[in-house]
């Protein structure tokens, strides 16, 4: 799987972290963000990594920064763009499951690295159940374009 890790300068510890798990689990890891020593606004990662993946440059993403918010916040303004902040695993599962959410988001000064790596395991290895939900998001995609305009 293609995924974009993404991360402000309040995140870059973790980030090594994830990025070595989702390494050694066999995924192509593309880095959005600060590395160590580098000053990096939240934004600008959250809205990279969702923008490459509406492009279909990138099947699924990970933003972390300090809480996970500021970062899911700029990367769900990008129209198509479902990312969920989550601190443990059961919300990361349903955000996959129910919500058919493209990127998880946590927070480096919430989570620690295993809780973290149970997190992102726990979205890529959940597959959107469909059915009843897409109702649902297809409210969320018509709210998204009425705004849009």
């Amino acid at each position: 799987m293609r995924i974009g890790v993404g991360n402000d300068h309040a995140a870059v510890e973790l980030r090594e972290v994830i990025i070595e798990h989702l390494k050694n689990a066999g995924h192509e890891v593309f880095e959005f963000g600060a590395k160590e020593g580098e000053k990096c606004d939240y934004p600008v990662p959250g809205r990279d990594v969702a923008e490459a993946i509406v492009a279909g440059k990138l099947d699924k993403g990970v933003l972390i920064c300090g809480t996970g918010i500021g970062i899911s916040l700029a990367a769900n303004k990008v129209p198509g763009i479902r990312a969920a902040v989550c601190s443990e695993p059961y919300s990361a599962k349903m955000a996959a499951l129910h919500n058919n959410a493209q990127i998880i988001a946590f927070g480096a000064r919430v989570v620690g690295s295993e809780m973290a790596k149970m997190i992102v395991d726990t979205f890529l290895a959940t597959e959107y159940e469909g059915g009843r939900h897409q109702n649902r998001l297809d409210i969320i995609t018509e709210i998204e374009e009425k705004y849009s305009r």
